[in-house]
C-alpha cells in the first residue's frame, strides 16, 4: 500500500531519532539503524563495552559506527531541495476581518492581528509585538523544550540500563547461591545412596548364614539400619526465597515503570499544554469558584443558584469550559489540603442530576478514605508513597486515553488505556468535598 503522505515518510528517513534534525555525518550500527556520529557519541558518553542501539535496544560488546555514505548524499541533496523550495514566496496571510496582512502578534490573546485590529478597542490595552519577534520566541521555547525532554529521556534511559544491570548481577548472584545448594545435596545423597548400598549388601550375607549366626550380632545390624535412614536435602532457605521473591517484585516494578514511561513519552512529546476554566453553569451549589474561574472550594452552606440543566445537583463537581474532540492536551491541577478530591475528565453528556457513577463516562484519580483511588469499575487503589502537589491531566483524544502525572517530579500516576475514551467532546473535570478541600487549574 502507497504511503499515505510520501514527503512526510522521506522526511522521518532522513530524521535523526535522536535529535530529530537530518543526519549530520549519519553513521550506522551493526543492527543498521543510523544516527549522528554526535548524537550516538554523545548517547554512549561514559560506556566503554555494552553499548546499545537507542532504537532497538541491541547490545554491542564494542563500537563500530560506520559512515554512511549513500544516507550523507541523500540528506544532503534533501537539504539543497528544501532550500529551493524555501525560497519560493509563500502567499501573505490577511486578517479574515480587515483583509489586511498579520504583521502583528497579539500576547493576551496568542492570535496575530493586522495593524487595524491592532488599534481597535479589543487589542487597545494587550501586548502587542511583531508576528516575527513572536514566531522566534516560540522557536526558542519550543527548541528548550525539546532539549529538555531528550536530555530527560537520555538520563531516564541511563538509570534504566543501570538498574537493569544491577538487577542481572543480583540474579546471576541467586543462580550461584542455589546451584551451590543444589551440588551440596547431590553430593550429600550420593554418599547416603553409597552407605545405605553397602548396608543393603551385608544384610543380604547375613540372610545367607545359619539363624544362630544371623541372630549372634542382631541388635547391632537393626541399629545401623536405622541410623541409615534416608535424609531429606537441604531445601533453600526462608531468606532465600525471600530474596528471589524481592528480586521477582522489583524486577516487575522495573517493567511496569518502563511500560508507564513508553505510554506516556509520545504523548508527552506531542501535547498541547492548554489554558483551562471552570464552567460556572455547571458548578454544585456547595462549590464557590474564584473570579477568574480558575479554583475551586467546598463550602457548607448551599449558594442561592439557578438548578439549570447543565448544573450538578448531587455530586460536588464542575466541568471546563473547554471541550475536546480530536488531538493531545494536557493542564495541570493544584491539590489544597484537607478534605477529598478527584480530577480528570468526563463525558459531555454526563448526567448532571442524581447520583453518578464512573461508568457514565468519568476517568479520574484522587484522594478519600485517606488512601488513593483511579476512578475504575471498580475503583483501584494506587500505592503512591506522597501526596503529590500537581497533577498533570493528560489527554490524547486520537487514541482514547488519559494519563496522570505527578507534575512534580514527572512520575506516572495511573493510565486508563487506549481506548477507555469514546470519540465524542470531552471536558475537564473536578471533583471536591470537605472542609479545606480546594483545587486550583495552574495557568
Amino acid at each position: 500500500m502507497a504511503a499515505a503522505n510520501p514527503a512526510k515518510t522521506l522526511q522521518d528517513e532522513l530524521t535523526c531519532p535522536i535529535c530529530l534534525e537530518y543526519f549530520k555525518d549519519p553513521v550506522s550500527l551493526d543492527c543498521d539503524h543510523s544516527f549522528c556520529r554526535a548524537c550516538i557519541t554523545q548517547c554512549w558518553e561514559g560506556f566503554d563495552t555494552d553499548v546499545s542501539c537507542p532504537q532497538c535496544r541491541e547490545i554491542f560488546p564494542q563500537r563500530n559506527l560506520r559512515l554512511n555514505r549513500q544516507l550523507r548524499n541523500i540528506v544532503e541533496a534533501a537539504r539543497e531541495l528544501r532550500l529551493q523550495t524555501a525560497k519560493e514566496p509563500e502567499p501573505e496571510r490577511l486578517c479574515e476581518k480587515h483583509k489586511e496582512p498579520l504583521k502583528l502578534f497579539c500576547k493576551e490573546d496568542e492570535i496575530p492581528i493586522c495593524l487595524v485590529c491592532d488599534r481597535s478597542k479589543e487589542h487597545r490595552d494587550h501586548t502587542v509585538i511583531p508576528a516575527e519577534e513572536a514566531a522566534e520566541e516560540f522557536k526558542r521555547k519550543t527548541l528548550t523544550k525539546r532539549q529538555k525532554i531528550v536530555s530527560e529521556f537520555q538520563q531516564l534511559r541511563q538509570f534504566l540500563e543501570e538498574q537493569e544491570r544491577l538487577l542481572l548481577a543480583q540474579l546471576e548472584k541467586l543462580d550461584e547461591e542455589i546451584v551451590k545448594i543444589q551440588n551440596e545435596n547431590i553430593t550429600k545423597l550420593s554418599e547416603e545412596i553409597s552407605c545405605l548400598s553397602e548396608l543393603i549388601s551385608e544384610m543380604e550375607g547375613k540372610c545367607q548364614k545359619p539363624t544362630s549366626e544371623f541372630l549372634q550380632d542382631v541388635r547391632s545390624t537393626l541399629g545401623r539400619c536405622e541410623k541409615g535412614k534416608f535424609q531429606q536435602p537441604e531445601e533453600i532457605s526462608p531468606e532465600l526465597e525471600e530474596r528471589i521473591s524481592g528480586f521477582s517484585q522489583k524486577t516487575i516494578a522495573l517493567l511496569e515503570t518502563v511500560r508507564k514511561f513508553k505510554d506516556t513519552l509520545p504523548s508527552a512529546l506531542e501535547t498541547k499544554r492548554v489554558n483551562v476554566t471552570l464552567d460556572p453553569d455547571t458548578v454544585h451549589p456547595q462549590l464557590v469558584l474564584s473570579e477568574d474561574w480558575k479554583s475551586v472550594r467546598w463550602e457548607e452552606t448551599w449558594q442561592d443558584l439557578p438548578d439549570n440543566p447543565e448544573r450538578f445537583d448531587t455530586e460536588p463537581c464542575v466541568l471546563g469550559c473547554e471541550g475536546f474532540t480530536s488531538g493531545r492536551h494536557c493542564w495541570e491541577v493544584e491539590l489544597g489540603c484537607g478534605g477529598g478530591w478527584f480530577v480528570g475528565v468526563a463525558r459531555e453528556s454526563v448526567r448532571r442530576k442524581g447520583q453518578i457513577s464512573p461508568e457514565e463516562g468519568i476517568w479520574g484519580v484522587g484522594y478519600v478514605l485517606d488512601q488513593f483511588w483511579a476512578l475504575t469499575s471498580p475503583a483501584t487503589p494506587l500505592p503512591l508513597s506522597r501526596a503529590p502537589s500537581r497533577i498533570r491531566v493528560c489527554l490524547d483524544c486520537d487514541r482514547g486515553q488519559v494519563t496522570f502525572i505527578d507534575a512534580g517530579d514527572k512520575a506516572p500516576i495511573f493510565t486508563f488505556p487506549p481506548g477507555s475514551v469514546p470519540g465524542e467532546r470531552i471536558r475537564p473535570w473536578l471533583w471536591v468535598l470537605g472542609e479545606g478541600s480546594r483545587l486550583c487549574l495552574c495557568p
